[in-house]
């Protein structure tokens, strides 16, 4: 795995922006490269700021979003359509607006509907999804990534692996239902940590002073299981992007 690099913005609404014009580039070089780009995105406050951003940017047609596949890291295991779910967030941020192949969207599955209440078999389900496209040259059954987003939370967790769970210490399976979570809703889906170190890029978007201890963990060191966004890395490239409040705590010079 990659070893971490962090860029510092002033504020959040720049990290945004810039994070943004990043994505949009590395979706395009990706299809230069292979023809389609394929993303895992994140929800929360950063990442579908990021989606608006993109959806408001005047390059957002160089990329050719009929050939980009979409992906979720993790999922508030909530019925289709309500407002707190990633994927309705991300819909209304950037999805419904650029034209995207509607079989290329792989959301994960909602309570209520295929799996009534069991996240446990919805995991399964999106465990299925990943294997059914994923590259026969790697060790583990998920899609080739270009890029996977990723939040990181007070307490220093990431997608929805909460510290000292059993869900952060899961080295088999790619996706898991996850139970009791500290904040609610108390039942997500989750990307294990495996399965978020097959992307070629991840990339870590976080802002505020609340945030500036488990940051300053995770990229001093922190085991995974204490500061679940420790073990967030890509097999290329692992990017920290932080407003100046979120890199408040960490050594000059990083």
């Amino acid at each position: 795995m990659t070893c971490p690099e962090v860029v510092v913005h002033a504020t959040g609404e720049l990290l945004a922006a810039a994070a943004a014009a990043r994505l949009i580039t590395r979706l395009v070089d990706a299809q230069a490269a292979y023809g389609v780009a394929s993303v895992v995105l994140t929800g929360g406050r950063t990442g579908i700021a990021v989606l608006e951003q993109v959806r408001d940017s005047p390059a957002r047609d160089a990329v050719d979003w009929a050939n980009v596949e979409v992906f979720w890291g993790d999922e508030r295991f909530l019925p289709n359509g309500h407002p707190d779910r990633n994927e309705t967030q991300a819909r209304r941020a950037l999805l419904d607006h650029v034209g995207i192949s509607p079989e290329r969207v792989h959301a994960m599955a909602p309570s209520g509907g295929r799996f009534d209440d069991d996240a446990d078999a919805a995991a399964a389900h999106y465990a299925e999804v990943l294997a059914a496209t994923a590259e026969h040259s790697t060790d583990i059954a998920v899609p080739h990534f270009d890029v996977l987003l990723l939040g990181v939370g007070e307490e220093g967790h990431t997608a929805s692996l909460f510290p000292d769970t059993p869900y952060v210490q899961e080295t088999e399976r790619t996706v898991v239902g996850v139970h009791d979570c500290p904040k609610p809703p108390p039942t997500r889906v989750s990307l294990t940590l495996p399965a978020i170190q097959a992307a070629d890029e991840v990339w870590l978007m976080t802002t505020g002073a609340a945030k500036a201890k488990p940051v300053a963990a995770a990229l001093g060191g922190a085991k995974p299981v204490d500061i679940p966004a420790a073990g967030a890395r890509g097999r290329h490239r692992t990017l920290w992007l932080l407003d100046a409040e979120a890199a408040s705590a960490l050594p000059t010079g990083s």
